[in-house]
């Protein structure tokens, strides 16, 4: 059973929209996300057995539809049954249980599977940090959150500014919400950097090394310094502790699967917890990601269970466990397998 479970979600988290019913109504409010890999589009967080997947919705189509019989809601798949019973979440700010913001969209860097600087100019909220604190602290009055989530793409090029936002946005909320985890996703280039963000109340961050090998990376994220990416991991685990600090790998971008065990167990070695995440297309991503790669086989989910039983094999051979973490991804578990909490 619980094997099947695990299928079906990295069939769901892979594969197409939902389908709405004609004339539902959905229970909770509609996210429209600047961040991740459903950046740009309407989504849902629906959730069965334990497991919880965000996706695109729509009343025109999909490859999964809903059905609604009197308040019981399932799903198929091409038309044939495939979830008898599913709930859906209420997404408070980009993630269920928890308040994700993107504190700028806009982003001077070319890394090609990124939608958020390739959205419309019109999507670009420019949320202050008093909005954010606001938005935050209703929320925790409500009970509706467990943590609170920053990221946010370099405008201009401009790293400093970009951690000086953060950092002043995480002391309004410390301010405001003393015990509430916060998490942050920046790009950072220095150890002062890290320290500032950690001395600003900062409980753990998030530095992308993005994909498995130098070569992939210096394709998809051609502004970037992927050593660099890696220092810092070492500063942000000094600073911030061992199983407080992550790091996102993309797979599915020509990567062998001995290739992406190398990488987890150098970010392992540092003392941060790698965050396995399959490649997404979307109307954003799709051309860069082909000038970028060409159009490497498609992940089946088959192959995304393989490489999530290897990502917990890799965690527990150096001792960690997702569990450490109270924000950002391994807390929503939205879009991919996470160890020690789906299997």
């Amino acid at each position: 059973m619980e094997e099947d479970l695990i299928f079906k979600k990295a069939t769901l988290a892979l594969g197409g929209g939902i389908k709405l019913p004609p004339g539902f109504t959905m229970p909770v409010r509609v996210s429209r996300s600047t961040a991740g890999p459903g950046a740009g589009n309407s989504s849902a967080a629906f959730s069965f057995h334990g497991m919880r997947v965000k996706k695109s919705i729509s009343y025109d189509s999909g490859e999964f539809e809903l059905h609604d019989d009197n308040g019981r809601l399932s799903l198929t798949r091409n038309g044939e049954p495939f979830l008898d019973e599913v709930t859906i979440e209420p997404v408070v700010y980009h993630c269920p249980e928890q308040a994700f913001f993107t504190l700028d969209s806009r982003c001077s860097y070319r890394c090609a599977f990124c939608a958020s600087p390739r959205l419309p100019k019109s999507d670009f909220k420019g949320l202050t940090d008093e909005d954010i604190t606001r938005k935050c602290v209703e929320a925790a009055r409500e009970n509706r959150i467990v943590a609170v989530s920053l990221t946010s793409g370099v405008y201009e090029g401009d790293v400093q500014a970009e951690i000086d936002r953060f950092v002043s946005c995480v002391r309004s909320l410390r301010r405001e919400l003393p015990d509430m985890p916060i998490g942050l996703e920046p790009y950072a280039e220095t150890e002062d950097q890290i320290r500032a963000l950690k001395e600003a109340g900062a409980d753990e961050i998030k530095l992308n090394v993005q994909a498995a090998t130098d070569d992939i990376f210096r394709r998809v994220c051609p502004d970037l310094d992927r050593d660099r990416i890696f220092e810092c991991l070492g500063h942000a685990v000094r600073h911030f502790g061992r199983g407080r600090v992550t790091s996102n790998i993309i797979f599915g971008m020509g990567e062998t699967l001995e290739e992406l065990e190398a990488c987890m167990e150098r970010i392992c070695r540092i003392g941060a917890i790698p965050t396995v995440r399959s490649l997404r297309y979307s109307t954003y991503n799709t051309e860069s990601l082909r000038e970028a790669i060409g159009t490497p086989e498609k992940v089946t989910p088959e192959h995304m269970i393989r490489v999530a039983e290897m990502h917990k094999r890799v965690l527990e051979r150096n001792g960690m466990d997702t569990n450490t973490c109270r924000t950002m991804c391994l807390e929503c578990r939205c879009c991919d397998l996470v160890p020690h909490r789906d299997l």
